[in-house]
Parts: structure tokens; C-alpha cells; sequence
């Protein structure tokens, strides 16, 4: 996939000799590629792909980030969310070079790209040309072309007979987070943890003038969002902040303030 200042730098591999082609499954303990090398062939072995998972990481690949001129902002997402669009898929031009979130891409593992979802969410991906489907966990960010919502691994667009052609049309949806599907009635009414977004409205002194503000905006918002207040201290004496609460990205913050003209509040990252 493509890469900015938000991704880790791509891994660069020196080829030394030349190694059969061997091949592969997602059980094997290394997996082969190949690369064009003065009109020749080139494999190489890498281990199987490592599955990164850390708070610091969601941090990182949860950031806003520009790609061609436009802004993505990845969001948070629930247990059952669907998206409808084209599926492409990527393989050897990228195999064994760094993801968006630090891992090594394996095109025969059952991982996918995605714009916005965040890093380690399982989705089921349905083929709705052919009725195939297959379950796949987002590892890259992706794809940037108009109109195409996920990019497959070789594997995973081969479980969905969609190389050939190269897209499909498909429906994705959000099965579990950090590398599980939902199984329980508790994990189904999961959101993604992986960060929250508040806008401040008010800070006070006094808990009644936070008390006022809340109920306010409890009455406006009409429990579109959540409205809460947070006690905390402020140069040495005690401060009421009251945080509207509900948005599942930076984005939807923004525009939350522009559309009731809150210009001065502040957006808070958790």
C-alpha cells in the first residue's frame, strides 16, 4: 500500500542469491515471493507473519493521515457495522514489505486494508457477485483509489474468485476487534477501544455552572451524543469540565462543532 509519515518505513530486503519457489500456506513456518531482478526471478523466505497489537500502535495508526492531497480519519467502529463497495486486492509488488501498522505483509495470510477501520478488526467480506464470502483482519491502510472500500490479501481474494477480474462488489462487515470475532453477547455490543473523541463545551469552577451546561446540551443534543462531566484540578483548585461524548473519530468532532458553532471548544483525544 501506500505510505506517509504516519507509517513505518518500508523494509528493504538485498538479494544475494537465488532460491527455488516453493509452495505456500498459511500453516507453513515461512512463506515465498518473488521480485523481478534484471530479468530474472528472486525468492526469498520470510517468517509468518506477527501479529502487532498494542495500545501505542492504536494510537499511532488511529491518526488522521494524508494521502494524494486528502485527509483520512480513521473511526471507531461496532460489532455489525456493514460498508458496500469494490474490493480490489494486492499481492507481490508489496509481499514482505512493512504494513501501516508495523507487520510484515504475508499475501498468503488472511489479512486486508482498510481506510479508516482500526488495526486488528476482524470483518467477513461477502462477494456479492458470486455469493463466496471469507473472513479476513485489517493490517494496512488502503485502498486509495474512488469507490473501492478494502483491499484483499492474494489468499483472501482467491477464497472470494475475485482475482481474475481484479474487484468485486462486496459487503464488509465488522465481526470482533484485536484479532477475534464476536462471539458472546458482550463482545457483539463492542466498540473498538482504541481511542475516543470528546469536545469540551464548558469548564467551571463552580459544579453547579457545570450542572446548568449539561442539562443544556442534554436538551439540544436530544441523546444523539452523551453528555458528561469531568472533575479534575486546575492550578491548584478544583475544575468541572463538561465533555460532549459519542464520536467515533476525530471528523466527526469537527464537524459536531462546526455545525452548532462551537468555535472556541476543544476536541479531546482519549
Amino acid at each position: 500500500m501506500l505510505f506517509d509519515k504516519y507509517k513505518l518505513p518500508l523494509l528493504i530486503v538485498s538479494f544475494s542469491s537465488i532460491v527455488l519457489f516453493s509452495g505456500c500456506s498459511e500453516k507453513s513456518r515461512t512463506i515465498s515471493y518473488y521480485t523481478s531482478n534484471s530479468n530474472s526471478k528472486v525468492y526469498k523466505d520470510i517468517p509468518k507473519e506477527k501479529i502487532r497489537n498494542s495500545k501505542a500502535m492504536h494510537r499511532a495508526t488511529m491518526r488522521p493521515y494524508k494521502i494524494a492531497g486528502k485527509w483520512y480519519y480513521p473511526t471507531l467502529a461496532k460489532v455489525g457495522d456493514v460498508q458496500r463497495g469494490i474490493a480490489s486486492w494486492y499481492g507481490p509488488n508489496f509481499h514482505a514489505k512493512k504494513t501501516s501498522n508495523g507487520e510484515v505483509y504475508n499475501m498468503y495470510a488472511m489479512t486486508a486494508a482498510h481506510k479508516t477501520l482500526p488495526m486488528n478488526t476482524m470483518v467477513k467480506v461477502d462477494n456479492l457477485d458470486n455469493g463466496k464470502s471469507t473472513i479476513v483482519r485489517i493490517n494496512d491502510r488502503g485502498p486509495f483509489v474512488s469507490g473501492r472500500i478494502i483491499d484483499l490479501s492474494n489468499k483472501a481474494a482467491h477464497d472470494i474468485d475475485m482475482v481474475g477480474r481484479g474487484t468485486a462488489n462486496v459487503k464488509v462487515t465488522v465481526l470482533g476487534f484485536h484479532a477475534k470475532i464476536a462471539k458472546t453477547k458482550q463482545e457483539k455490543a463492542e466498540t473498538a477501544t482504541v481511542g475516543k473523541y470528546y469536545v469540551q463545551v464548558g469548564a467551571f469552577r463552580r459544579a453547579e455552572g457545570a450542572q446548568i451546561t449539561k442539562r443544556k446540551f442534554e436538551m439540544i443534543l436530544e441523546d444523539r451524543y452523551n453528555v458528561i462531566i469531568k472533575e479534575g484540578v486546575y492550578s491548584g483548585q478544583p475544575i468541572n469540565r463538561v465533555w460532549v461524548s459519542g464520536f467515533r473519530s476525530e471528523e466527526e468532532a469537527r464537524d459536531f462543532k462546526k455545525n452548532n458553532d462551537l468555535n472556541t471548544a476543544m476536541i479531546i483525544a482519549e
